[in-house]
């Protein structure tokens, strides 16, 4: 009874020692695995809302679009346009002024002005005024 019981534990431990060896070199090579990396870039791809500033390159009133430099920015009835702190409209702009605003993109991937202020801003041209008056003086 002893040395069949000693044969059965036997048995059970050779039987079992193959399946926890397997287990253990299931595993993929470094190579094979893809890197963590590649999911963050499908994250990052997705555009965010961001301020944007430069050169007004093209203004496009039918399709009530803005380009600054590479980037098209779309023009909607809520975008607030302003040209030198005054209220303004998208005819407004001029080809190579500057321009600064704020963006939101939407569900699509389109990227749509919540702002857009045409020219340089108010309080730079308020401060070369009150310089001026001081130089007169």
């Amino acid at each position: 009874m002893l040395k069949a019981g000693l044969a059965l534990l036997f048995a059970g431990i050779v039987v079992g020692l193959p399946t926890s060896l397997a287990a253990q070199t299931t595993n993929k090579a470094a190579a094979d695995k893809k890197p963590a990396i590649e999911k963050k870039d499908t994250a990052a791809k997705k555009p965010s809302a961001h301020p944007f500033h430069g050169k007004l390159a093209a203004v496009d009133k039918f399709a009530k679009t803005i380009t600054v430099g590479k980037s098209v920015y779309q023009i909607t009835s809520e975008t607030k346009i302003k040209k030198s702190g005054k209220p303004a409209m998208l005819e407004d702009g001029m080809v190579g002024e500057e321009v600064t605003g704020y963006v939101k993109p939407t569900d699509e991937g389109k990227l749509v002005a919540a702002t857009v202020n045409f020219g340089p801003k108010a309080e730079a041209k308020s401060a070369e005024k009150k310089k001026e008056k001081t130089e007169k003086k």
